[in-house]
């Protein structure tokens, strides 16, 4: 016990949580070694967890490849960069390269049109085609009557079902006259596919060319998983967009210490009295100041936060990938981290060591700052898990924001579209929220050990809820074979190395300083381990092993149904732009999309 904490069990109501902190801990006591052994336990125990997660998720990796049928992916690689030859199509040029190079293995290709005309025109047919449908289906005639011009607002007075109709027949064909227009609007990229996964996954760990800037390979994502419109983007707008992608990203995180300093400032009411002086006697009673100090900086600070991984899918949408999956694991990675120090280190280092940067210049100093700031914040973590966590996994079971939407777009904007997207997995957004409560649980385990059990009820009520939600509610758009777990890996490293740094510096304030130098070793030996991890299991999530791949080509190659599979790689990556077959333009049938569709050939 420390000196603020009696024995007294009766009493605990009325002690400060600051009491069960490590704060509470004479300087010098023999019971911070408590700690101390405590610091090298969980270390040793969440190492050894993450080692079998590693190995166990990486042979669920394998099972699931021997067990899973032919995908088109696994043939297919990606080709950037195609050399342009006069007097042959970027499509001869791939036929005529891979023939040559690959006669035995290779079987077909697609060379990538530019469409983003195409696309635009095709949204615009698909938001008309939605409001004929709602139009259809409302229950008033006078909802058929408004003006044609902006919103609705300005224009001639006409009858908006007709109107409608003449301006998709219009949109219809000039999508059709496009579509035969993109079949010579070639991009230097296509997807080439072969015979056998280990021929496709030679190419790409291969170099083409001699020259390593042209014939660039890469693995092809599914085609269901592909992102369309920035395969026409040149190098250079790649590259601005990364660089723009880059200025935002920070630009954001700086202004997102606004609402940061704004949450702060309601967890000290001495600071609110000198801002908002009327407010005094407001402040004065107990349970407003309970309310406002408690559970309003996580509630005001959560609302902030909804807008975040919105934000960062599309600042990763612009960067160039190609694939959705690839979108949504960048824009994981962005809000992890953008969570990590809006959320913890911003409210940790909030105040004058937030702005000192010169502090910052000295590593030796960082561990002394985070042992001061880190345990006085326990308690509005253990609101926030409250708040955050407990509040925001509850309302996910109910698809609150769903049903807000659907309710606003039936009764308050009238339209009714029948078509029902089944929703996906959020991991943008999930992943970093699971992470960061596993990064306070490591760093406050020795700190604020109360904060524990708030954690433990957030997690077993997300795992009831989760497994509900993924087994009756989401549909995956697409399958990643546990590629995202080395993020979830890499962040509980950066949590065990956090905790330690913490450590060194807090045992040094608290005047043991043979802790403190014990401690040293333990950031190491993490690195160390995790080193040893990423080379043991990293290289099976970047791609299969020789023997993989061989095991399961020989085992199709008496299989009936390959060679009708092969048949259909020749057209699996068309673009969806070229084979949209348009809406129907007559009232009688515009409930129907037409069932025809423009064939489009290599």
């Amino acid at each position: 016990m420390g000196k603020q904490l009696s024995l007294d069990l009766f009493d605990l109501p009325n002690k400060s949580l600051e009491s069960f902190t490590i704060s509470n801990v004479d300087d010098g006591s023999n019971r911070l070694w408590i700690h101390f052994s405590a610091v090298y336990i969980l270390t040793a125990v969440v190492c050894y967890l993450l080692y079998f997660e590693y190995d166990y998720i990486s042979s669920k990796r394998i099972s699931y490849f021997y067990s899973s049928k032919p995908h088109p992916h696994q043939f297919t690689i990606l080709v950037r960069s195609i050399p342009a030859s006069s007097g042959r199509s970027y499509s001869e040029t791939v036929e005529s390269f891979f023939s040559e190079y690959y006669p035995a293995t290779y079987l077909s290709h697609w060379v990538v049109r530019r469409a983003s005309k195409l696309q635009d025109l095709i949204k615009n047919s698909k938001r008309l085609y939605r409001r004929l449908v709602n139009l259809k289906s409302a229950n008033h005639d006078r909802e058929r009557f408004g003006r044609a011009g902006f919103m609705g607002l300005f224009g001639q007075r006409v009858d908006l079902l007709d109107h409608y109709e003449k301006k998709l027949e219009v949109i219809e064909d000039n999508v059709r006259a496009e579509q035969s227009s993109c079949l010579g609007k070639e991009v230097g990229a296509a997807f080439v596919s072969f015979r056998t996964r280990f021929a496709a996954a030679s190419a790409i760990h291969m170099q083409q060319g001699v020259n390593p800037t042209q014939w660039v390979t890469e693995t092809a994502p599914d085609p269901e998983d592909v992102y369309w419109p920035f395969f026409s983007a040149s190098f250079l707008k790649r590259w601005i967009s990364n660089l723009v992608v880059v200025v935002a990203c920070v630009l954001l995180t700086v202004l997102f210490l606004i609402p940061v300093l704004i949450v702060q400032g309601l967890t000290h009411l001495e600071q609110l009295e000198i801002w908002f002086p009327f407010l005094k006697g407001l402040l004065r009673i107990a349970f407003v100041s309970q309310v406002i100090t408690g559970y309003l900086p996580s509630l005001v600070l959560q609302l902030f936060l909804y807008v975040v991984p919105s934000i960062m899918i599309m600042f990763s949408s612009i960067q160039g990938y190609i694939a959705m999956s690839q979108i949504e694991k960048s824009a994981c990675i962005k809000v992890l981290w953008f969570t990590i120090w809006n959320i913890f280190f911003a409210n940790v280092l909030s105040g004058s060591a937030l702005y000192r940067v010169e502090i910052f210049l000295e590593p030796k100093n960082i561990p002394a700052i985070l042992a001061v700031a880190v345990p006085g914040q326990a308690t509005f973590f253990i609101a926030y898990v409250v708040t955050s966590g407990w509040t925001s996994t509850s309302s996910e079971l109910f698809q609150l924001s769903t049903l807000v939407s659907n309710f606003i777009k039936r009764n308050i904007c009238r339209k009714y579209d029948d078509e029902f997207e089944v929703p996906s997995v959020p991991y943008h957004s999930e992943i970093p929220r699971i992470l960061l409560f596993g990064l306070l649980g490591i760093t406050y385990f020795f700190l604020a050990p109360l904060i524990l059990p708030f954690l433990l009820v957030y997690y077993c009520l997300g795992y009831l809820i989760y497994r509900n939600q993924l087994l009756n509610v989401y549909a995956p758009k697409y399958e990643t074979g546990g590629k995202l777990w080395p993020i979830v890996h890499d962040s509980m490293i950066f949590s065990l190395i956090l905790m330690h740094v913490i450590a060194i510096g807090i045992f040094g304030l608290k005047k043991l300083p043979l802790a403190s130098s014990l401690t040293v070793p333990l950031p190491i030996l993490t690195l160390v381990f995790n080193s040893y991890c990423r080379r043991r299991f990293l290289p099976m999530f970047k791609s299969y092993s020789v023997e993989s791949l061989l095991k399961k080509d020989k085992e199709e190659q008496n299989d009936p149904t390959i060679a009708s599979f092969h048949e259909r790689l020749a057209t699996a990556y068309q673009d969806p732009a070229l084979l949209h077959g348009g809406y129907s333009g007559n009232s009688a049938s515009i409930i129907a999309p037409l069932l025809s569709t423009t064939e489009v050939d290599a």
